[in-house]
């Protein structure tokens, strides 16, 4: 919701009217920082809800909230600057990849060892 409002905010500052995505620069950053976090959240929910339930619930959230963290810093650093997003994306990157290990873990655990 924060990163849908501050799009808003931007069209309403560069004065640009949905459904247009293009215009000044901060703006289209702003808009484009928005539409990745979006994409990658369905994931992001997926990966969490089966490495908590079968991996451990305790571990997953704090890596749940380290990558929240990474998409908020993702997002200011690309609404300032494209190469501001970078530092935030791999980390962002590297917790996904950790929760798809944790969530394997635990799959294989479940699934494997009874």
């Amino acid at each position: 919701a924060y990163f849908a409002m501050q799009v808003i905010y931007a069209r309403r500052k560069y004065k640009i009217s949905p459904p247009e995505t293009t215009g000044h620069p901060e703006f289209e950053r702003t808009f484009r920082a928005q539409a990745n976090c979006s994409e990658y959240f369905p994931i992001f929910i997926s990966l969490l809800w089966v490495a908590g339930i079968f991996f451990h619930q305790g571990v997953t959230a704090v890596c749940g909230l380290l990558y929240l963290y990474t998409r908020l810093r993702y997002f200011q650093g690309y609404a300032v600057a494209a190469q501001g997003r970078l530092g935030p994306l791999h980390a962002s990157s590297w917790l996904l990849w950790l929760l798809v290990g944790l969530a394997l873990a635990g799959l294989l655990a479940h699934f494997l060892w009874p």
